[in-house]
């Protein structure tokens, strides 16, 4: 090699160990090993929801304050790029396709559905039809309840039991192909004005009774109901796929999928496991059988907390911490928050709807990290060190980039060597996007790739992540 080269080599490792010393001095250098011959799950993408009424709320605003809240939850170049919308299938009396009961369970049902004016759906198509026109084509529909006349006790709330599951009657008969019928009615209703649903859930929580939309579901019962919604789905000639379970929390997800996937024809119905992470956060694998599975639901209930590293739950850190153990102990295929924008400003959403001003809280800036580099269909790869305040994700998505997001829980920054092999990259660019209390995914200088190889500095208690282009 000349000396020219060598020289250019040499000051790009020096400006990449620069580029990000936000404090000085820096701890002792670590290293960071990515091997792309090693690979984990695939990434189905980052997402949120607006049920409750949340998706009008943006629908109603102002044009110009509208397209802001879109464009903070799908721009892939000025917002979160979230590729993934959970959308809430209404059961409460003012919403419900259904509202009124059929004479019996195969007497035919009288549905109420508009699509144009989204009226039984709270804005959530509408939504849907927006983030579509980002690029977006992941849609979760998921029921959090049967209608009050399909349950045993009558209501919509406060748990009860889908008539006609095992172990529970109903003088009124077994319900459990209408509630099949009316689950698939709603995913062509999507389907007939181009929204077909991805995926289709028939509880949420099902273990959980609460005064709003609830319905109890115990594991057997889920494997029974799958191979009812199963043929129906099947016969509908929809791509839409089965799932289950949406549970409080993830130590009660094996109950679900042991008992699905102990019965072969439950089984074959069913598409991906979801679980929530309230009652028990994900971090650590659950056997699917090789099926995928989702964090669909999280958040916090206490009050607006704005702050990146303030020791709390909401902060940008906590939740930055939770999506890196998530992806890398978990091996979710996808993360998702549970409001991305709401009017009701609390530690339930990302960004705050107050009027027509938009505050983002750092938690939304942490998931921009992750869901604006890491695209669907993405190859988590490994990435070791033996620094345990560098706590590094590593992806490869299908564009052949490579996404290493960092976050560093030391007190002091870290100078970092990070070495790449077999990702089919050796020499390019390596472009730093900052997140901390004074930044918000900012672009930071770029660092040059050479023989696989680059050296930054990671700030003390910061993310960063690093999108290596060929």
């Amino acid at each position: 090699m000349s000396r020219r080269p060598l020289v250019a080599a040499v000051c790009a490792l020096a400006v990449g160990a620069a580029v990000l010393t936000g404090q000085v001095p820096a701890r002792a250098a670590s290293s960071v090993t990515v091997n792309g011959s090693t690979t984990y799950q695939t990434i189905t993408g980052f997402g949120v929801s607006e049920a409750f009424g949340q998706a009008n709320a943006i629908r109603y605003l102002d044009a110009t304050t509208q397209k802001q809240a879109l464009d903070m939850l799908f721009n892939t170049s000025t917002g979160a790029g979230f590729t993934i919308v959970r959308n809430l299938i209404p059961s409460d009396a003012s919403h419900t396709m259904e509202p009124n009961a059929p004479s019996s369970p195969s007497a035919t049902p009288t549905y109420v559905w508009d699509g144009s004016n989204d009226a039984t759906d709270w804005g959530q198509l509408w939504l849907a039809k927006r983030a579509k026109t980002y690029g977006v084509t992941t849609f979760y529909n998921d029921a959090w309840s049967a209608p009050g006349f399909m349950k045993t006790n009558g209501n919509e709330a406060n748990g009860g039991y889908l008539c006609g599951s095992p172990g529970e009657s109903c003088s009124s008969g077994d319900w459990r192909q209408a509630y099949a019928n009316y689950l698939v009615q709603h995913a062509k209703n999507w389907a007939s004005v181009g929204i077909t649903p991805s995926y289709l859930g028939f509880a949420n929580e099902p273990s959980f009774t609460t005064g709003y939309s609830s319905m109890l579901v115990n594991s057997s019962q889920a494997a029974d109901f799958v191979k009812v919604l199963g043929p129906t789905l099947k016969n509908s000639g929809l791509s839409t796929k089965i799932t289950c379970c949406d549970t409080l929390g993830w130590n009660l997800l094996p109950g679900y999928t042991s008992a699905i996937g102990a019965d072969s024809t439950a089984n074959s119905y069913l598409g991906l496991y979801t679980s929530h992470g309230y009652s028990n956060a994900p971090t650590s694998t659950i056997s699917t059988g090789g099926k995928p599975v989702w964090e669909s639901e999280w958040s916090t209930q206490n009050s607006w907390d704005t702050a990146w590293d303030d020791g709390t739950a909401d902060s940008g850190f906590a939740w930055a911490s939770n999506i890196y153990t998530g992806l890398t102990a978990a091996n979710l295929n996808a993360f998702l928050y549970w409001w991305g924008i709401s009017n009701s400003q609390g530690g339930g959403t990302l960004v705050g709807l107050s009027g027509t001003a938009l505050t983002a809280a750092k938690r939304y800036w942490s998931f921009v990290n992750y869901s604006r580099y890491i695209r669907p269909n993405a190859t988590r790869i490994a990435a070791t060190t033996g620094d345990s305040n560098l706590k590094v994700t590593a992806v490869k998505n299908t564009d052949g980039s490579v996404v290493l997001v960092v976050l560093n829980a030391s007190s002091s920054a870290t100078s970092t060597s990070f070495s790449l092999a077999n990702t089919g990259i050796t020499a390019g660019t390596v472009h730093p996007y900052l997140t901390n209390a004074g930044n918000n995914a900012a672009a930071q200088s770029t660092v040059s790739l050479f023989n696989g190889a680059f050296s930054a500095s990671v700030p003390a208690r910061s993310l960063v992540t690093y999108r290596i282009t060929a």
